[in-house]
C-alpha cells in the first residue's frame, strides 16, 4: 500500500476553535477522520502529523524521502510565507510535495500572498476548507 505523509505546521492543532470564520469549524481530528476514510477508498496508507516547530517538519520531510513515501501533503501554516529552511528541505527531497491551505492566502492579508514553498511543490490547493486536504489526497493518489 502506498504511503502518504500529511504534515501540518504551526497552530493547526487549534483548528476548530482558532478563527473559525477563516479556517472553519473542523478540528484537525475531524480532518484526520475524513482523510482516513478517503485514503481507504483510494488504497492509500496515511500518516498524519502536526508540529508547531519548523525543525520537526523538516525532519519529517527528510524521513518521507528516506522511507520512500509516495507523496507528502503539507499545510505549513504561517511558515509558508517565512521559511526558507522549509523551502530548501522540500527542494532537497525527491518525494513530491503538495501544498495545501484551508483558506485562500491570495484573498487574505498581503503578507500571505507570497508562498516561499509553492515553487518547489508539485502543486498547491487552497481555499476549500477541510476539502482542500481531500483534494490534495486525491491528487497524491494520482501521482
Amino acid at each position: 500500500m502506498r504511503k502518504v505523509l500529511i504534515l501540518n505546521g504551526p497552530n493547526l492543532n487549534r483548528l476548530g476553535t482558532r478563527e473559525p470564520e477563516v479556517y472553519g469549524r473542523d478540528s484537525l481530528d475531524d480532518i484526520a477522520a475524513m482523510l482516513h476514510e478517503a485514503a481507504a477508498l483510494l488504497g492509500l496508507d496515511i500518516d498524519l502529523r502536526q508540529s508547531n516547530h519548523e525543525g520537526h517538519l523538516i525532519d519529517w520531510l527528510h524521513e518521507a524521502a528516506d522511507t520512500d513515501a509516495a507523496a507528502v501533503i503539507l499545510n505549513a501554516g504561517g511558515l509558508t510565507h517565512t521559511s526558507v529552511a522549509l523551502r530548501d528541505a522540500i527542494a532537497a527531497v525527491p518525494t513530491p510535495v503538495i501544498e495545501v491551505h484551508l483558506s485562500n492566502p491570495a484573498s487574505r492579508e498581503p503578507f500571505r500572498h507570497k508562498s516561499l514553498i509553492s515553487g518547489v511543490c508539485v502543486g498547491s490547493i487552497s481555499g476549500f476548507g477541510a476539502r482542500s486536504y481531500l483534494l490534495a489526497l486525491d491528487a497524491a493518489a494520482r501521482l
